[in-house]
């Protein structure tokens, strides 16, 4: 183990995130290009669109818990979550560099439908991002005590995940989404491979009592509970966060009469660039020392919150694009918090020896909304005329999870730093 290791150093904590940054890059490019090519390039409606985003959540289902039970008991490559990240981040960047080559790939098959391509790439980049994502996310739990330093590295992890996905709708706005879908592959294979050589997996997950006067976590039991009402809660935060991913082109068409490929993408760019942009100042600038003080649970109601107002005023007021950013901002507090926050309670409320499992589980909460989104939403969007109902639909989900997640407790189990350190 290096010494930045054992001392918890920013720089750690820095290294930490990268690998869950490359699976949030991928995600990145995926949000900014999949709705936008098979549009502008293919001519798909808007409930077409739908069923490719929903390839992606079917693999999630199965694909996360999956891995997440397998790593927890396996141990090649030098890790258990090591040998998912490196084979996922390798799928991941092959399936973004396919996404632009969807028409060739379908003469070269020689399959006639595009929409059956296109959700074979869409299912295969999904399921390579899950492959990773539960592992990135796990091993920060793996590595850090509860309490304070877990919840400081959720909170680094999503900062440099939100600098970064910035970054990538940055690169879509200014250069176009074919030059950013490049930038991607770059990104995922170095950040997804790069930083395992510099952490170190604990061979036991389990403190011993030997090592330790805390129970260990075999001891505690998982808090069922709390993870119900908590999986509710992160689940309404989804489903109105993957309306707004999925459908804001149908959106920015309806009040903007945007017809334009090239100002549609641009614009679709500038809105995620501010999201992640505005969204990587707060979780080391704010949202940590508030939850020091008031508590994760409240903090991240309060978010969830003022993520509700943004999308009603987006729905509402919005006339102009300038007026769309500034709620961007707005909206770029909750992001912070629901891609951050929620994994360092729900860590807390489970057996440790058994996180990749209940990560996977937690990640239902996220794909059953997205499907939700996709087979159910896109029908009822492409019929309704008044496409402000989108941002209404999300501020309503939004400001439902935010009352939801008021009825979770604070986890109160903390376990030292000391106690950490003698038990690796």
């Amino acid at each position: 183990m290096k010494e930045m290791q054992k001392k918890l150093s920013n720089l750690f904590y820095l290294i930490l995130g990268l690998p869950a940054t490359a699976m949030g890059f991928g995600l990145s490019v995926q949000i900014a290009v999949l709705s936008w090519i098979l549009r502008t390039k293919y001519n798909l409606d808007i409930h077409e669109i739908g069923i490719v985003w929903a390839a992606g959540p079917m693999a999630g289902i199965l694909g996360q818990v999956i891995i997440g039970l397998i790593s927890d008991g396996v141990w090649f490559w030098g890790g258990r979550r090591r040998p998912f990240i490196i084979i996922g981040g390798v799928l991941a960047a092959l399936s973004i560099f396919a996404l632009p080559h969807i028409g060739w790939i379908r003469h070269f098959l020689g399959i006639e439908s595009i929409m059956a391509v296109a959700v074979t790439i869409a299912l295969t980049l999904d399921l390579s991002i899950n492959i990773s994502f539960n592992p990135t996310r796990s091993i920060i739990a793996d590595v850090t005590p509860e309490g304070p330093a877990r919840t400081k590295g959720y909170t680094w992890m999503q900062a440099i995940s939100n600098f970064f996905g910035a970054g990538a709708y940055l690169v879509g706005a200014l250069f176009g989404n074919y030059v950013l879908i490049y930038v991607g592959v770059v990104v995922i294979l170095l950040f997804s491979i790069v930083p395992l050589f510099f952490i170190s997996e604990p061979l036991q997950l389990i403190p011993t009592a030997s090592h330790s006067n805390q129970p260990s976590s075999l001891e505690s039991q998982t808090h069922w509970g709390e993870l119900l009402k908590l999986y509710f809660a992160h689940a309404l935060s989804w489903l109105g966060i993957q309306t707004m991913f999925v459908y804001s082109f149908a959106f920015l068409e309806f009040r903007f009469q945007v017809t334009d490929a090239a100002i549609l993408g641009a614009t679709i760019g500038w809105m995620f660039f501010i999201l992640n942009g505005v969204g990587s100042i707060w979780p080391v600038a704010v949202l940590e020392p508030l939850t020091r003080t008031l508590g994760r649970v409240k903090v991240h109601a309060a978010s969830v919150l003022s993520m509700s107002l943004g999308y009603f005023a987006i729905a509402f007021f919005v006339k102009s694009t300038l007026a769309l950013y500034v709620c961007f901002v707005v909206l770029s507090l909750g992001w912070a918090a629901v891609v951050s926050l929620p994994f360092a309670i729900m860590s807390e409320n489970v057996n440790k020896g058994r996180m990749g499992f209940f990560m996977g589980i937690f990640n239902l909460s996220v794909v059953l909304p997205q499907l939700i989104v996709s087979f159910i939403m896109g029908y009822f969007f492409q019929k309704v005329e008044d496409k402000s109902l989108i941002y209404l639909f999300s501020a309503i989900s939004l400001a439902l999870s935010a009352l939801m997640w008021l009825a979770v407790k604070e986890p109160g189990h903390q376990i030292s730093k000391s106690s950490y350190h003698s038990s690796h």
